[in-house]
Formats: structure tokens, sequence, C-alpha cells
């Protein structure tokens, strides 16, 4: 179900168009403008000097006040670095669409993994741009950012999400801002090098690098504003509808939790700023031990399932079971098939967000059951701490039962 807000705020969008040329006009004419910059850590920023001056979304600001210096625009983050678009589906409403959005830029290509197909993010990623448009009715810019090795290679073949993005973005009438082959181009052309580009770390660039991605943006939306395009969604999806039907639901909000869990806040520190938990979430359910807890159960109805949350230097292990039977995982460093997902955040020295895709291509017609089983070590004080529980697919619901 809707929020009353999303609701009001839709009322307010379907008075707008997904139109360059109608937020070009309304920029001259001095409006007050919302710009929401969507994606990870490189359109956070990382690495810039001062990432909210020198990031792309920094640079892109100052580009727009350049152009429309009448204009009152405010810039929106909605970045998370180390997501993807599959939680970006379930951050759209409150993170974008509550914004009452007038532009936006919209990340992942990156790290959906520029040289994957994978059925699955193509279909979130696609009702992501889907939903923008039909539901925000405001004009989008898709950029697609490099990592270090994407550039250095020297041309876009076997770039599968790239082609597939592009395709995405010819469907729906949205501009891109593709700084791979921008970045390639320069590069040959002697007028920037790699290690200029990426000064620290090959993932994220330094303050050059992503001014060359503020200007590969700036271009696709010059191209929008030049064409006056107008985004428009086409009748049929070119990927699954799976993502289209979407529901983030909060634990707090479902009833009584089990023995051994509580309803909490986020924690104000985090281990990097994209992480601060406490501006993406708006409370947690949470499991403490080293006393043993109850299994947290519940129904759904969708075939994709994922849970959102907080991971802290102090969580530890847990199971989920799906119908029953026993989620198994492949762990992404090592490929080792796993029984238990690990929320420690002990590796990055602080706290930072817990994503976790639980499972996909269940059956959507089906009612589902779902039990998230706490594994505290004896005598160690541990805990878990989770937000939400995201499905797409089906009846997209969420709700207590046996």
């Amino acid at each position: 179900m809707l929020s009353v807000f999303l609701l009001l705020n839709l009322a307010v969008a379907a008075e707008r168009s997904p139109s360059f040329e109608e937020f070009d006009r309304r920029a001259k004419a001095g409006e007050r403008l919302n710009v929401v910059f969507f994606g990870a850590s490189l359109t956070w920023g990382a690495n810039a000097t001062d990432p909210n001056l020198t990031s792309y979304r920094g640079c892109m600001a100052g580009l727009l006040e350049e152009r429309y210096p009448n204009a009152h625009l405010k810039s929106h983050d909605a970045a998370i670095g180390g997501t993807g678009s599959q939680l970006g589906v379930f951050r759209l409403e409150r993170d974008v669409l509550r914004r009452k959005p007038d532009l936006v830029f919209l990340d992942f290509s990156a790290n959906d993994d520029i040289y994957s197909d994978k059925a699955e993010t193509l279909a979130s990623y696609e009702a992501i741009v889907r939903r923008i448009i039909a539901e925000g009715r405001c004009p989008l810019v898709i950029v697609i950012f490099p990592f270090q090795w994407d550039v250095a290679r020297g041309n876009t073949d076997g770039m599968k999400r790239r082609d597939a993005h592009i395709a995405i973005a010819k469907a729906y009438n949205v501009p891109v801002g593709d700084a791979i082959s921008f970045g390639q181009r320069l590069v040959k052309e002697g007028k920037l090098a790699i290690p200029q580009i990426w000064p620290v770390d090959g993932v994220h660039p330094g303050d050059a690098g992503y001014r060359m991605f503020a200007d590969a943006a700036w271009q696709g939306f010059c191209e929008g504003v030049e064409r006056k395009l107008v985004c428009a969604a086409p009748e049929k999806m070119l990927h699954a509808a799976t993502y289209v039907t979407s529901a983030r639901v909060r634990i707090s909000s479902l009833g009584k939790l089990p023995a051994g869990w509580r309803v909490g806040a986020p924690n104000l520190t985090s281990a990097w700023y994209d992480a601060l938990m406490s501006r993406w979430l708006d409370d947690l359910a949470i499991a403490s031990g080293p006393k043993k807890v109850e299994r947290l159960k519940v129904r759904f109805s969708g075939s994709m399932v994922m849970l959102f949350g907080e991971k802290t230097l102090k969580s530890g292990k847990y199971r989920c079971h799906i119908d029953g039977k026993l989620v198994e995982h492949q762990d992404w460093a090592t490929k080792k098939v796993l029984t238990e997902f690990d929320a420690s955040s002990r590796q990055f020295g602080g706290n930072t967000h817990l994503t976790e895709v639980i499972a996909e291509a269940l059956d959507p017609a089906a009612d589902h059951t779902l039990e998230i089983e706490p594994l505290f070590a004896d005598g160690e004080e541990q805990e878990l701490r989770i937000e939400s529980i995201c499905v797409a697919g089906g009846k997209a619901k969420v709700w207590l039962g046996d």
C-alpha cells in the first residue's frame, strides 16, 4: 500500500511532465527545483577531497547553477556506497520520490556489474527508470560510470550491462551520460591519464576523475535539453516486470516482536559517511544476545526477498529459512556455499549497511514463509539489526502469521 505522503507527492507530480524542455523553462524562470542524485559510492564521491563540492554531483550542481543563475536549485544526495539497483528499488520511494524531484541522475551501472547481463538486476534497474518517469513525472539522465580497468581496456566490448542500459534509455527516451566511452576517448587523446583519474584506488576516482564523470553526465543532460526530450515509459517492459510491484516493509510495523527482539534506532556513527544508516533507516528490529532469541517469522508474497538493515562491530551471524528449507548462498569472496549470513562489519572498522538478497526466482503466485534465525556465540554480547523485509513480484506483501 502506498503511503499517504507518497500519494500526495504523486498528485503533485501528476501536474508535471518528464520533459527536459519543461525543466529548462522552469529553471530559467527562477523556480524552486529539486535535483536528486541516486546511486552508490561513485555518486556519493568516495575519494573526492570534498564530496559535497568536488564529487561528480558537486560538479553537476555547479554546472546547473552556472546555466540557471536565477533558479533555486536544491541537490539531494541519495547514494549508499556498495549497493546496487536491487536495493535501489526499495529505496526509491523514501530517498527519491519523497523529495518531489524535478530532475534525477541515476547511477548503479557499475555496481550491478558492467560485464554482466543478469536478468534479475536488469529487471530491478528498469523498474527504477520506469517508476521515476511514471510516478515521479520528472526527466531522468542515466549515468554510466567506469572503474579504472573499464577505461584502461580502451573499448566497450563485452560490457553487456552498458549495452542493456543504453537500450533501456532508448526505449524510455532518456539521455545517457556515458563516462566509460568519454573517459576512454580522453585517455586516447592524451587529455587525461589513468593515474590522474584514479590516484588512490581503481574503484573510486579523485577530483579530476569526478570532474570527467560530471562532464559526461552534463553531456547527457544537455542532449536532453537540446533535443527537447520527453521521457516516456513504453507499454511493455524490456525485462521482467518483477520489481514494478515491490514493498519495503518495516519489521516494527508488523506487530509484536518475538522474544529477544526490540525496536531501536540506527547508530549515529559509521565507517564512512554514505553508510551512516541514520540517514537511510527509520528504525530497526534488534535481536540481542548472548542469550538465545526466538526466530523472527513472517509470511510474504513475492518472487524475491531481501533484508535491509545495519551491520555493526557487535553483529553476529544468522540463518534464513524459506518455506521451511535452510537458505544456501555463495560467498562473494571465497565462492564457497554457506548456510550462514555474516552481519558483522569488523572488516570495515565501523558501522555500515546490511543488504542481503535472501532468495530469487520464487513462485510469485504462492505465499511463502521466511524465518530469520540469529546465531549468537555463547557468552558474547552480539546483535542483529534489520529494518525491513523487502519483497518484489507477485502481490509484494509481508505479514505475520504461522
